[in-house]
């Protein structure tokens, strides 16, 4: 049986307010995910509380289901596991924008979520908006998600390089998101973890500020995921912390 440490940290910044920001870990069912509002401080918040509650329920539910996707599978291609995800993270569209749409002062709403669901050696990330997850194996990292952002389909375009992305006044625009329209297309990646693995969830007040590199050394160089959160975290507030930053840390450890 594959274990995992984890730790996870939010800080409000150093511009902000309020705190956006939502994230759940629940180890016991192996689910751990990061969710960046918008729409306003009331709208932020509760978009990004409601998304994180509802993947979490919906999961608890798909384990009392007659074909419990939990119940077989561990594999790269456990299909039961990533199309619950899927629906988890569909289901908590339609709550969010059911309740924008009930609430007059939540109007527009909207979340990214980003989330990982472990399950003996299956690892699978759902994710729709640019928070974003990465894996560091063997001392190479690699970004498991694409940002659903404005700058990236400039970047892939070749509109923009990617120097130019991190300086654009249009970078904090996101092209799909939970919650701002009744279904969404969420993206959904799996593979087989190992032990060594580390893995990192975060929303973009840490990846605007901190280099793919950065975040590398942190998660291969610190052994203790509380520590990863903490310097990451750090690092993004030295650099002027312009939005909350929200960050998730695993290791496997056999």
């Amino acid at each position: 049986m594959s274990r995992f440490r984890s730790a996870a940290r939010t800080d409000v910044g150093m511009k902000r307010e309020h705190n956006e920001d939502s994230f759940l870990v629940n180890e016991e069912l192996g689910l751990y995910v990061v969710c960046d509002g918008m729409g306003g401080h009331a709208g932020g918040e509760t978009a990004s509380r409601l998304a994180v509650q509802t993947v979490e329920k919906e999961l608890i539910s798909a384990r009392l289901r007659t074909k419990d996707p939990f119940a077989d599978g561990g594999g790269s291609d456990d299909r039961p596991l990533a199309e619950a995800l899927q629906e988890a993270i569909e289901g908590a569209c339609s709550i969010v924008y059911r309740t924008s749409r009930s609430e007059p002062e939540l109007q527009g709403m909207g979340t990214t979520c980003v989330a990982l669901l472990l399950h003996r050696e299956a690892a699978i990330v759902g994710h729709v908006g640019d928070s974003r997850a990465y894996l560091v194996r063997d001392g190479g990292i690699r970004q498991l998600t694409e940002d659903h952002s404005l700058v990236n389909e400039q970047v892939r375009a070749g509109l923009l390089s990617s120097e130019e992305a991190k300086h654009s006044r249009l970078r904090n625009i996101i092209t799909r998101s939970v919650g701002f329209e009744e279904d969404v297309v969420v993206d959904v990646v799996g593979f087989e973890s190992r032990p060594g693995d580390r893995l990192l969830l975060c929303s973009d007040g840490l990846s605007n500020l901190v280099e793919t590199e950065e975040i590398r050394i942190t998660l291969a160089s610190e052994r203790d995921p509380a520590e990863v959160c903490k310097s990451l975290v750090g690092l993004a507030n030295e650099r002027g912390g312009d939005d909350n930053v929200t960050v998730i840390a695993l290791e496997r450890t056999e």
